[in-house]
């Protein structure tokens, strides 16, 4: 029955934290799709090439270490930070090609999602070899569920952070961001394991995951700050140009849009849909070329059109 209740206690809260995070990004969400490839490949993918890796380098640290504390230390501390963070943000290296995937939310998102399915198949792997003892099972679900699992959602969130603060600078700059971004997960990660792999220090691991969180947190709060700024920025644009309503421009940036009573009710949500869509496009544009600037040039004529046409439906027009 334990099995059962790992499985659930694993994968319950994680999706929920899952969740959380994508339903947080207000302005532009990620596509669903995208979002579970990512968390699917953290939970398989990065699991099993994790587990390849640091076999490989246990192996090789035992030439060196001989006694198992040791050793064990060594891998918690140095060799699992550095090749988990490796195989879960390696999949972040593809996602960021995408069209959807544009600055530091996104980052978030995407990496959150990766370290989140991880945590999840980590978490189930630690409950299942726990599961002898229901009281030791139930004080790991839990401390694995507040603080190990929000550990690798914090770490690879913050490499997706940088490679999403990068997307669209040139490229040393890119590799720099990347590596700073990869370092800090590494680092993060590094500090949550040392200090749990002692009795004297877990209360100070617990005190790190806190702050960790809440950092993470502020970063997500003033990315998505600054996406409304750039909202506000795109649409002036509109407005001048006499396609959105001035009296809009701040509704359609704020918590304001989800009220009713502004606007029609039957266009409200494909209007702050269009709107909102058309404002990123328009950054996107600004960034890209190639290809990609006609991509974007193609998604901006259709939203122009979509809102001209949903405007003129409620007489704004």
């Amino acid at each position: 029955m334990l099995i059962i209740f790992s499985a659930l206690a694993a994968i319950i809260p994680m999706t929920f934290y899952l969740f959380l995070i994508w339903k947080m990004d207000k302005y532009d969400r990620e596509p669903v799709k995208l979002v579970l490839a990512n968390y699917l490949w953290g939970a398989l993918g990065a699991v099993i090439l994790a587990i390849i890796g640091s076999l490989i380098l246990t192996s090789f640290v035992q030439i060196f270490i001989r006694d198992d504390f040791g050793v064990d230390i060594f891998s918690a501390v140095i060799i699992a930070p550095f090749v988990e963070e490796i195989t879960k943000g390696v999949f972040l290296l593809i996602t960021i090609t995408s069209r959807k995937f544009d600055n530091i939310t996104d980052g978030i998102v995407y990496g959150g999602a990766i370290g989140l399915g991880f945590g999840m198949t980590e978490n189930f792997l630690y409950f299942l070899s726990n599961i002898d003892n229901v009281a030791d099972w139930l004080s790991i679900v839990i401390v694995r569920t507040l603080f190990s699992g929000v550990l690798h959602l914090v770490s690879t969130a913050t490499l997706g952070a940088f490679l999403g603060l990068s997307k669209f600078m040139n490229k040393p700059v890119r590799l720099f961001l990347g590596a700073i971004g990869l370092s800090l997960a590494m680092l993060i990660h590094s500090l949550w394991n040392l200090f749990v792999s002692f009795d004297e220090t877990v209360f100070l691991g617990f005190l790190f995951m806190i702050a960790s969180v809440t950092v993470f947190v502020m970063v997500f709060k003033l990315s998505l700050s600054s996406e409304r700024k750039m909202i506000l920025k795109e649409l002036y644009e509109e407005v001048e140009l006499g396609l959105i309503p001035k009296f809009h421009l701040n509704l359609l940036s704020s918590p304001e849009r989800d009220k009713t009573g502004w606007i029609d009710e039957q266009i409200r949500i494909p209007y702050i849909k269009y709107a909102t869509a058309l404002a990123f496009r328009k950054k996107q544009m600004k960034h890209s070329k190639g290809s990609s600037k006609l991509y974007y040039q193609a998604e901006i004529n259709f939203y122009k059109n979509q809102i001209s046409n949903l405007l003129s439906q409620a007489n704004f027009l």
